[in-house]
């Protein structure tokens, strides 16, 4: 129901809107001017960043700790303002549960889950006083060295496109959700100053799909990333701002800046359609109010960014849930349990070979004795240090968690650091459990700023001594939540290789348990055991969950969301300090195809405890979408479950690259079969017209096929007919 503006606005408060707009009385949009027809001219200003003061930079990381960062809030009138929480793992707030990193849920390719797990970070957000999260991370994983790789979906648009807007369906229950970082941000080191080269075709048809469904899924906001696309910094970008995310898609919300580098121009951030800078009064505070009162900023392009905000933030209040959390929903006990069990079902089983004539994997009734080894098997090992550190009340080591899941057998546990003593725990053992990889050291955000162009932000002038106190105090906080940054090195460290060699050659029923962000290369050693797994980084209840997997009381779910290669290069060039780079359309599974280069483990790749047939048994396809029918057979002896994977190719290329275009977890009992049916996604079989915007199928002969993972070679695949 559209009513028309109640002229009376005076005394409107945003506790009458929600009401209003909530009985069908008003639009939000209506119920927003009549807040905004009551604003000074300060107060409209005060909307468009955040309430800290610059003077409080150095307790930010405390105050994101301790509850919601706020922007725009005016008691006058009863506006809350944006009340922000992070992050993609859990609620940085308080003593949360900690989920499984965003990639290991990717691996989980279950959207359902992944609302679930939504929904759940949005009760306990709210219910620490949050409205607005900053959960949804859709940036594609171009190359594993990024640093930030933990906190995305993968290296594939379609994947990360429902997972990112199951994610964000679940969360908009109770805060709404904002999805970043918009766009081409996959690089952490130079993520301040690189310019990203990109032509229409990868950037329309790889790089920005996955963001409109977001869009599509309901998105409140969108945060711009610090990086420049084609020689604009994502803050004035009206291109990517105006042009593509609010003209083309539609996007009705409003859109914030990352956090204290990312706006570059107060007054041509605001009319290129970046609404709020965050989360200090910094740059707009000090150059808006001169810029508004001297006509060089339209009040229009100030009350346009505020009926964005307003109403976004009073439609979200009137649609949310309408109960309000109890305190004791932080990090409850079905939250905890969800988090075990996505950490089992992204848990990723990469080898699993014969060892006494039976796979090593579960490990068999019989086992008296096991060794746990690596200086990661007693740590809980969360993940990255950085804007995302989730602070959980418990956390279960993979020590401890097998401790746990097999009280009857003796565990012995060694650092790794003498690998002579591990190789003769290993050896008095029945089995072996070496676990190694990554931390918040050697991968994740990086939180120190050395570009000193990017520090006038704050508003006083650097000089040396000011400038070295400010980088004593970054320094100060690497001690604190780590290096992080872009990896150095694609592989494990040498010890941990030296680990596993040592112990394989002691023990021939060695397990290795991977933790990290992404791809980890492991050619060195990976045909010396019989059993690997991706264990990336579980969250509170990851022992737990590798307990479960180990014992076999669940299988590992996972399948990779992510191509591992042989050879590092094979992959796109990556560097670190890159001032500009180039994205094009070729990475990870597909450049390996493009180039011939088989992966270590394609993308879509998992085993379980049983095995599967699948085959596609019809399809139908009309524009941009259809579906697929799959029947799926568990030819194995016990229950399990499966992807079944829907891809396309053009055969007519000289060598056809994959390309996903839908999926579905599947479960059933040892013996049984059933049909289902996959909804399809044809994007990757798509090309956009630059210049109408308009979308036809990509020329050649498209084909179609169901397996487990990436197929490789589509000869005799049936054609993708449309109608």
């Amino acid at each position: 129901m559209n009513h028309a503006v109640d002229p009376a606005g005076f005394g409107f408060t945003f506790t009458d809107g929600v009401a209003r707009v909530r009985a069908g009385e008003l639009t939000a949009a209506d119920a927003a001017e009549l807040l905004v027809k009551q604003l000074r001219d300060d107060e409209l200003l005060w909307l468009l960043d955040g309430d800290t003061p610059v003077r409080a930079l150095r307790t930010i990381q405390a105050r994101m700790r301790s509850g919601p960062i706020t922007a725009g809030a005016l008691p006058r009138l009863g506006i809350p303002g944006i009340r922000f929480s992070d992050g993609p793992r859990g609620v940085v707030m308080g003593n949360s549960t900690a989920f499984p990193v965003t990639m290991m849920r990717a691996a989980t390719w279950d959207p359902d889950l992944e609302e679930r797990v939504g929904h759940a970070m949005g009760l306990e957000a709210r219910a620490r006083g949050a409205n607005y999260s900053g959960a949804v991370c859709v940036n594609l994983l171009r190359h594993p060295a990024w640093g930030r790789a933990q906190e995305s979906y993968g290296e594939d648009p379609v994947l990360t496109g429902q997972l990112g807007a199951a994610l964000t369906r679940g969360l908009r229950r109770n805060v709404m959700a904002c999805v970043k970082h918009f766009a081409l941000n996959s690089m952490e080191n130079a993520r301040f100053k690189v310019d990203v080269a990109v032509d229409e075709h990868a950037l329309h048809e790889v790089y920005l799909p996955h963001f409109k469904a977001t869009v599509d899924a309901g998105a409140d906001s969108f945060m711009s990333s610090y990086n420049a696309v084609n020689g604009a910094f994502l803050d004035v970008n009206r291109t990517l701002l105006t042009d593509v995310l609010r003209d083309e898609w539609g996007f009705e919300g409003f859109v914030t800046s990352d956090w204290l580098w990312g706006v570059h121009d107060a007054v041509a951030s605001l009319d290129a359609g970046m609404d709020v800078e965050m989360p200090l009064r910094a740059l707009r505070a000090r150059e808006l109010p001169g810029a508004l009162r001297a006509g060089r900023l339209p009040r229009e392009t100030v009350l346009r960014s505020a009926r964005r905000i307003l109403a976004t933030t009073l439609a979200h209040a009137a649609t949310r849930d309408e109960a309000e959390p109890a305190a004791d929903v932080v990090a409850a006990p079905a939250h905890r349990a969800l988090a075990r069990e996505a950490a089992v079902r992204g848990t990723v089983l990469l080898r699993n070979e014969p060892a006494g004539g039976a796979p090593l994997l579960p490990l068999p009734a019989t086992t008296r004795r096991l060794a746990v080894l690596g200086h990661l098997a007693a740590a809980p090992n969360l993940g990255d240090h950085g804007s995302s550190t989730v602070r959980p009340p418990t956390t279960c080591s993979p020590l401890e968690g097998l401790r746990e899941a097999l009280p009857a057998v003796e565990i012995d546990h060694l650092d790794g650091a003498d690998a002579a003593a591990a190789a003769r725990a290993a050896a008095a053992a029945d089995t072996a459990v070496v676990v190694v990889g990554l931390t918040h050291d050697d991968e994740g955000e990086r939180v120190m700023n050395d570009d000193p162009a990017s520090l006038r932000v704050l508003g006083f002038p650097f000089t040396v001594p000011v400038l070295g106190r400010l980088l004593g105090h970054v320094a100060r906080l690497l001690v604190r939540y780590g290096r992080g940054g872009d990896r150095a090195s694609l592989t494990l460290r040498p010890r941990d290789e030296r680990l596993i060699a040592a112990v394989a050659a002691a023990n021939p029923r060695t397990v290795v348990v991977v933790i990290g962000g992404s791809a980890i290369l492991m050619e060195a050693w990976r045909d010396r055991v019989p059993a690997i797994l991706l264990a990336f980084y579980p969250g509170m209840e990851g022992g737990r969950a590798l307990g479960d997997v180990l014992t076999g009381r669940a299988e590992p779910g996972g399948r990779l969301p992510f191509a591992i290669p042989t050879d590092a290069a094979h992959l796109p060039f990556f560097d670190a300090e890159a001032r500009r780079v180039t994205y094009d359309a070729w990475w990870g599974q597909r450049k390996l195809d493009r180039d011939g280069h088989p992966a270590a483990y394609p993308f879509g790749f998992g085993l379980g405890y049983t095995t599967f047939d699948l085959e596609l048994t019809g399809h139908r396809v009309s524009g941009g979408d259809g579906a697929a029918t799959v029947r799926v057979r568990n030819t194995g002896t016990r229950a399990g479950s499966t992807v079944a994977q829907v891809y396309a190719a053009d055969a007519d290329a000289p060598r056809p690259v994959p390309q996903l275009i839908g999926f579905r977890r599947v479960e059933l009992a040892a013996g049984a079969a059933t049909e289902v049916t996959i909804p399809l996604d044809l994007t990757p079989t798509l090309e956009r017209d630059p210049t109408t915007r308009a979308w036809a199928r990509r020329p050649g002969t498209w084909r179609i096929l169901a397996a487990p993972h990436s197929p490789g070679p589509v000869d005799g695949a049936p054609l993708l007919v449309t109608g």
